[in-house]
């Protein structure tokens, strides 16, 4: 029996006991309980499922490889450069997600397996920011130094900067989702944190970090790196459902002056992402410099529009195949059957 069953003391079939209009994505009636049946989206219990199935910890991976490495002269100044800046964008990044899952997407998303997913995204965006206070620690590092990199670094403040400014709006008291102008300002808050932070800032990180890995260097930090990778892929196809189930429920509002809005503002992302790559690289490493991360980037966000219906615009191609495998969302399925998650709870770590 499935949790949208009748029991005995149902007998009546469940399918209409609630109004499906009443399970609208927004602007449904008043939410007073997470009323999960009848599911009316799949999608986004199945990815709560998933992400449930992922659990990990930062705690559960050894970094004393890591800590041994770092503390030896196996790193140059440019490649403790990209460390430093990753863990220093990271860690406001992640918490500005959060903040925004709690803050802002909650209170407007009344559907309910939505905010069941939305409740294990914003735990799982703890364990991301817990994860790297972990590898400042255990790596000695300056943690307020690191921490606070988003004030005093340009490049991670303007990234920051920018995403938060899709959110003022949506932040306010006051403001709700009534009407096709209020829909837009909170499609530009989801399509801000779902397809820009998670699904193109973040993705420049990976690659820098697993670089390392695939070099058997920090794999600790790595191996948590692959972990974040699998649950923010995750967030990124919720967030694009979310978005496209908001837009075929409110047809209205995605209009052509729109979505050219949207593409100028990915635009602007990754303009933004292209700088920070040149700052985390000034002089190359590890096979990396920022005039390849300028074609990855351009390629990561031609995959982002096209996920949420807008025509690519850059046209280039991967320039790291060799990370395909890990970090490519066509790959996806390979990288879910690989050892790294193997697992369905942190209790099954078999290291």
């Amino acid at each position: 029996m499935t949790c949208c069953d009748p029991t005995p003391s149902q007998p009546h079939d469940l399918t209409h006991a609630v109004d499906p209009a009443a399970k609208r994505l927004i602007n449904c009636r008043a939410v007073d309980v997470n009323q999960l049946c009848p599911i009316r989206y799949h999608w986004a219990w199945e990815h709560y499922l998933n992400g449930c199935a992922n659990h990990w910890m930062p705690t559960e991976v050894s970094m004393q490889k890591d800590i041994d490495q770092w503390r030896s002269d196996a790193f140059n100044e440019d490649e403790r450069r990209v460390v430093l800046r990753n863990l220093g964008f990271f860690s406001t990044g992640e918490s500005l997600v959060g903040n925004n899952i709690v803050l802002a997407i909650f209170r407007h998303v009344t559907n309910p397996e939505c905010r069941q997913y939305l409740l294990r995204q914003a735990f799982e965006e703890a364990i991301h920011t817990h994860t790297f206070q972990y590898v400042c620690e255990s790596l000695s590092l300056d943690q307020r130094e690191v921490f606070n990199m988003y004030h005093e670094v340009d490049s991670i403040a303007g990234k920051d900067d920018f995403v938060m400014s899709l959110t003022a709006d949506v932040m306010d008291p006051t403001f709700t989702t009534d009407g096709d102008e209020n829909i837009r300002t909170f499609l530009k808050n989801l399509i801000g944190f779902y397809v820009i932070m998670e699904g193109i800032f973040f993705y420049s990180g990976f690659v820098m970090i697993l670089s390392f890995h695939r070099r058997n260097r920090l794999t600790g930090i790595g191996e948590q790196f692959q972990y974040i990778l699998r649950d923010e892929s995750i967030h990124m196809n919720f967030g694009i459902d979310l978005i496209n189930g908001i837009k075929a429920e409110n047809p209205g509002v995605w209009t052509p002056e729109f979505q050219q809005e949207i593409s100028e503002l990915i635009d602007q992302a990754v303009q933004y992402e292209v700088r920070y790559a040149q700052d985390c690289l000034p002089n190359g490493v590890l096979g990396l410099n920022a005039e390849l991360f300028d074609d990855y980037v351009k390629h990561i966000a031609d995959r982002r529009l096209e996920k949420i219906g807008l025509p690519r615009r850059y046209e280039t191609q991967n320039p790291f195949p060799w990370i395909s495998e890990t970090i490519d969302l066509q790959k996806e399925k390979n990288f879910f059957e690989t050892r790294v998650t193997e697992y369905q709870s942190g209790g099954a770590l078999d290291w």
